[in-house]
C-alpha cells in the first residue's frame, strides 16, 4: 500500500483499498468451510500469509503508521478476546480466534488510512461522504427490512449521528464502515465466522443478520486506541501538529 497522487478514482482506489481488498478475498477464503470441505483445515497457511503481508507491509509504510500498526495488532487481540471468547459477540470456525485476525485488523486500519490521504479523496471529500452516506443508509435499510437486522441497523444510525459533529474524521470513518461490509461479507460468505441472530446471542429486542450492518461501530474503537497509544508516546510532537493544523486554519478563514 501507498498513498497515490493521482487525482482519478480507480487508480487512488486499487492502490490502497482494492490491494486491501484482494488480500481479504484470498486470505479468507484459504480458511473457508469450503476448502476444509474439500481439502483440508488450511488455517495455518492463512496465518502464515497474513504473517508474510503483515511483514511486508509494516516495512513499506511510514514510521508513525508502523507504529500504529503495532498499536492495533495489541488492541485488536485484547477486543477479539473480550467479544469473541469472552462475550460470544460472534464465533470462529473453529471456536478460536485466528491468528491472522489481529493482524488483519491492522492491515484494515492502514488500507483505509492510506486511501483517505490520497489526492482524490482530499479532493473530493465532500462528494464521497454524501456518497458513502447514501451506501450505508441503503445497506443498513436493506438488512433491516429484509434480514430484520435491528442490531446493525441502530449501530449504523448510531455511527452516522456520531459522525455529524466529526468532520475531520468523517471521512476515515465512512470508508472504514464500508471496509468492514466489505470484509465481513467476505468472511460470513465464506463460513470463517458467523454472528448470532440476537445481539452478543442474549439480546432478544435486538435482531441480528450474518452479519450485522453496522458492527463497523465497534471498530471504531480501533482507531481511537491507536490515536490514544500514539499520542501518550508522542505528546510533543502532537501538539506541535496541533498547533500547525489550528495556524492553518486560522488562515483559511483569514
Amino acid at each position: 500500500m501507498s498513498v497515490s497522487t493521482t487525482k482519478i478514482f480507480f487508480p487512488a482506489f486499487l492502490k490502497t483499498l482494492g490491494i486491501l481488498f484482494l488480500y481479504i478475498f484470498i486470505g479468507l477464503f484459504i480458511d473457508s468451510v469450503y476448502v476444509v470441505d474439500n481439502y483440508q483445515d488450511l488455517q495455518w497457511l492463512a496465518n502464515l500469509i497474513m504473517v508474510i503481508i503483515f511483514g511486508i507491509t509494516l516495512f513499506k509504510v511510514n514510521k508513525r503508521i508502523r507504529e500504529q500498526m503495532v498499536y492495533a495488532v495489541l488492541i485488536a487481540i485484547a477486543g477479539e478476546y473480550a467479544f469473541s471468547l469472552g462475550m460470544g459477540m460472534y464465533t470462529y470456525r473453529l471456536e478460536n480466534i485466528p491468528h491472522y485476525i489481529p493482524m488483519g485488523h491492522a492491515l484494515v486500519y492502514a488500507g483505509v488510512l492510506y486511501f483517505t490521504k490520497t489526492s482524490y479523496v482530499k479532493n473530493n471529500t465532500k462528494l464521497l461522504e454524501k456518497i458513502f452516506t447514501s451506501i450505508i443508509i441503503l445497506y443498513s435499510s436493506y438488512f433491516l427490512f429484509f434480514k430484520n437486522d435491528v442490531f446493525g441497523f441502530v449501530l449504523a444510525i448510531l455511527t452516522l449521528l456520531i459522525l455529524m459533529k466529526k468532520p475531520r474524521e468523517r471521512m476515515f470513518y465512512l470508508t472504514m464502515f464500508l471496509a468492514v461490509v466489505y470484509l465481513e461479507i467476505i468472511g460470513t460468505s465464506y463460513e470463517c465466522w458467523w454472528w448470532p441472530t440476537t445481539a452478543w446471542n442474549n439480546l432478544s429486542f435486538l435482531p441480528s443478520a450474518n452479519p450485522p450492518s453496522g458492527i463497523s461501530f465497534f471498530y471504531f474503537g480501533l482507531d481511537l486506541g491507536c490515536l490514544y497509544f500514539y499520542k501518550k508516546r508522542h505528546k510533543i510532537a502532537w501538539k506541535r501538529m496541533k498547533n500547525v493544523r489550528k495556524i492553518r486554519l486560522n488562515t483559511f478563514k483569514s
